[in-house]
């Protein structure tokens, strides 16, 4: 037996779901790459993407994912040898690291914990060690999409600073841009990457990098720049240097159509419409938890993003909720991955999501707990609406 049926519900954290306007905007003939419109284009989408970041630095678009993103701020900052210091707080500043190391820089992991958030302090007393400034960059994400941390880069960028360290602070904004604020010059934060699968509700294969002018001088002398990431190659007078090439008309035109939506909406709007949904699943995982089976995995209330939600298992696999929440009823939840893979799932709630997708999504997992005899606290789905009835005004 089965309650699915057409579309299912993507609760995974990217790609998210695309509304069907992003989808609309592609589905149009390829445009002359040498017009007017595609100069345009062009030049609006980087102005807005430098205003999503909040900079007067200069924005980049790639055709990648965010891990070619990764690449494209190493390589252009950094030459080999050079020390990296990486701030733990799950898999993925790791990730940024571990691309450091194949790419020749000696990278040091500032050791953190899957179950909470970095410690600015911790930064801050480990750059006054420093004495002779052999750490050139430090990254940090500000939403970990494998643990559900958030990270307060505003505090990290004071600790930074604090110290009169001259390192270049970098911070991945994959799993935020468009959801949570980010405020890149405001916040001391020197180098900036997303990418458009997740808040900007568009397919994947576009990586985005902001620079201020600090990190457009350190630029100058870096030894890992290659043509394809250079800056300073993107900043040739022809427009195809804007891409390296032929630039993916079709994304730029699902990314043009995405960003409408935003400021139509409004990014306070967007970011309020994201603090509310998120809530609204930590209410019902605090019911769950009552059970002693489901619980957060960042311990921390404050440190939990308003984009994911890592849940917990404590002694029932996590894939067979999955398997049902999807086979039986249409529900894709992401998995618990790195450290907590065969642990944990995950319940997105970034980019096109509302209050129909996010309810839909609680209670076809409280079904799955029922049916699958998992022992949880009543009442989860119960409490998001609740919650949500109180804090919707009217």
């Amino acid at each position: 037996m089965t309650v699915r049926a057409g579309r299912e519900f993507l609760a995974i954290p990217g790609p998210t779901t695309m509304p069907d306007e992003v989808l609309q905007a592609m589905h149009r003939p390829a445009l002359d790459i040498y017009s007017e419109q595609m100069l345009e284009l062009t030049d609006s989408l980087l102005a807005d993407l430098s205003k999503l970041f909040a900079t007067k630095g200069k924005s980049y678009i790639y055709i990648a994912n965010g891990h070619g993103a990764w690449e494209a701020t190493l390589s252009n900052v950094l030459s080999r040898g050079d020390k990296l210091l990486v701030l733990e707080s799950g898999r993925f500043a790791i990730g940024w690291g571990q691309a450091a190391a194949a790419m020749g820089v000696e990278v040091e992991v500032l050791k953190g914990d899957w179950r909470r958030a970095i410690r600015p302090a911790e930064v801050e007393a480990r750059l006054k060690q420093d004495k002779d400034h052999t750490i050139k960059a430090i990254v940090a994400v500000q939403v970990d999409t494998a643990s559900g941390a958030y990270n307060d880069v505003e505090a990290i960028g004071k600790a930074i600073k604090s110290t009169g360290h001259p390192a270049l602070f970098m911070v991945d904004t994959v799993a935020s841009l468009g959801c949570m604020p980010f405020e890149m010059d405001r916040w001391g934060i020197d180098v900036a990457m997303s990418g458009s699968q997740k808040g900007l509700m568009t397919p994947p294969g576009l990586g985005f990098v902001a620079a201020n002018d600090r990190a457009r001088e350190v630029h100058k002398k870096a030894n890992l720049r290659t043509p394809y990431w250079d800056w300073t190659e993107r900043e040739g007078a022809e427009h195809y240097r804007k891409y390296a090439g032929t630039a993916p008309v079709h994304l730029l035109f699902a990314l043009r159509k995405a960003i409408d939506m935003l400021h139509v909406e409004g990014l306070e709007n967007a970011f309020l419409r994201h603090r509310l949904l998120a809530e609204a699943v930590r209410r019902a995982v605090a019911a769950w938890s009552e059970g002693q089976v489901l619980g957060f995995n960042i311990a921390e209330a404050n440190e939990r993003s308003n984009t994911v939600t890592t849940v917990t298992m404590n002694g029932f696999d996590p894939a067979a909720l999955q398997r049902y929440c999807k086979d039986k009823c249409g529900v894709v939840l992401g998995t618990g991955i790195g450290d907590l893979s065969g642990q944990a799932f995950r319940i997105a709630h970034m980019g096109h999501v509302n209050a129909p997708m996010i309810l839909g999504t609680l209670g076809v997992i409280e079904v799955g707990l029922n049916a699958l005899n998992i022992p949880h606290g009543k009442g989860g789905t119960e409490a998001a609406i609740e919650y949500l009835g109180e804090n919707v005004r009217a």
